[in-house]
């Protein structure tokens, strides 16, 4: 067996650990920031997560899919604010299946517990990463200014966006992209009741959707939202900024303005936006994630994204689900192979889930509120419920399915083009919901089209 050296100790870090650590592997884990057992590294700035179907798939694998379901909420549906406070729920799929809220920082803790008990997993905290000898798979480290070198025969970056392992292969051949895009976020903690009970429907993704920003909320164990504020960093014509929300009053008028409903639920909302950080929302894309057969990117390292469509950590579960799965297929002594077959089936696919992230985006903000856009929905539950064989959408695709996201992204794409199709047609708009002939026509033309 081999010694793994793991650098990055957060969701896909621990997780791999765990996998590799049950195939009887040495696995040494190191991460640059305090145990998060022990102080909340996350306090402030989180967004919660969403597993989905391929993070269960992953977790199911590794054997920490109980552990891991006792601290989630499902979620079935998305609920819209809209500024009068009107509210409208749209199921996630027409048989109500659900996704499942998480707290990031509970879920890095069970993990990491998970992983300790494993006697072939030691986990080190405070060392961060200095270089990668990309030949020999040796990683010097600080800890505490004191300098650690730790042999392998493997080395994975796990270490997020701003990988330190990502950053040395970038010396090399390597072809790197990273885009800003133009929103930043904040937390906003919305409160339980003080019985514990939640003061909004748990079962839902609560959207204030505002077209070019939006505030999200999931709910967590305690009763509690944790809630987030998307809006661009820089004011525009069409929207405030982070830049121009400033300062008590404004920020009070702000949410006044633009989520009254908000602030009777969370009632130091203003507080709140006024002490937590604002952070920024990056993608990451590079070439290639694996070098020499000795060092591999997985995660954020290799593909961060965007959380709209709440997949980055599903998408890093599923690398480690692959890895895992090529290991069985090649074995665990021939790393040439199984590293060179992952960066191969992985690639495209976290091209693809980047691109999927940023066009939910879009449907969140925007067009969760738009008449034409629910419209196509309650067609396409319509089609699929009447012919599940040929058509899934998109959603269902990402979130309920093992079709690769590249294929998924490609697929949506035609979706898109027969329904703009579909909502040209003659009285579709105004009689889909009453008329039987004009529903009748439109299945015959999407089966056409397909």
């Amino acid at each position: 067996m081999s010694n793994i050296t793991i650098i990055g100790g957060g969701l896909v870090g621990s997780l791999l650990a765990i996998f590799l650590a049950r195939r009887g592997h040495a696995v040494r884990v190191y991460e640059r920031r305090p145990d998060p057992r022990r102080t909340d590294v996350y306090a402030g700035r989180s967004i919660n997560l969403v597993v989905s179907h391929r993070g269960w798939t992953a977790l199911r694998a590794a054997g920490v899919e109980q552990a891991v379901k006792a601290i989630t909420v499902p979620v079935h549906a998305r609920l819209t604010h809209d500024r009068e406070g009107h509210l409208n729920r749209v199921p996630y799929s027409i048989d109500n299946r659900a996704i499942w809220s998480v707290s990031r920082g509970e879920l890095n803790r069970r993990l990491l517990n998970e992983a300790e008990k494993l006697p072939n997993v030691k986990l080190f905290f405070d060392h961060r990463c200095l270089d990668v000898d990309l030949e020999n798979a040796t990683c010097d480290l600080d800890h505490n200014g004191d300098k650690v070198q730790v042999k392998a025969d493997v080395v994975f970056g796990a270490d997020g966006a701003f990988s330190a392992v990502r950053s040395r292969m970038m010396l090399g051949r390597f072809t790197y992209g990273q885009e800003y895009i133009e929103h930043d976020y904040k937390e906003v903690a919305f409160p339980a009741n003080p019985d514990g009970t939640p003061k909004m429907d748990p079962h839902c993704l609560h959207i204030w959707p505002r077209r070019w920003f939006m505030l999200m909320g999931l709910a967590n164990l305690d009763g509690g939202f944790t809630g987030t504020l998307f809006m661009p960093h820089h004011a525009t014509a069409q929207s405030p900024g982070f830049d121009t929300v400033q300062g008590e009053e404004a920020v009070r008028r702000f949410f006044a303005e633009q989520f009254p409903d908000v602030e009777p639920l969370v009632p130091d909302v203003v507080e709140q936006y006024l002490r937590n950080p604002q952070s920024s929302l990056v993608i990451i894309r590079c070439d290639p994630w694996q070098v020499n057969g000795r060092v591999a990117l997985v995660g954020d390292a290799a593909h961060a994204i965007v959380p709209f469509y709440g997949e980055g950590m599903n998408a890093g579960y599923e690398d480690c689900k692959v890895l895992n799965d090529l290991l069985n297929e090649h074995g665990d002594d021939n790393w040439h192979e199984v590293l060179h077959r992952y960066a191969t089936a992985r690639k495209p696919n976290g091209d693809a889930i980047a691109d999927l992230s940023l066009r939910n985006f879009v449907e969140m903000r925007d067009l969760v509120a738009d008449p034409r856009f629910l419209l196509r929905r309650r067609i396409e539950g319509s089609i699929q419920a009447r012919h599940p064989g040929r058509w899934l959408p998109l959603y269902s695709q990402v979130k309920f399915s093992d079709i690769p996201y590249a294929d998924a992204w490609r697929e949506g794409l035609r979706h898109d083009r027969i329904m703009e199709e579909v909502l040209a047609m003659d009285g579709v708009v105004d009689r889909w919901d009453t008329d039987p002939t004009v529903q009748r026509a439109v299945e015959e033309k999407v089966l056409g089209l397909l």
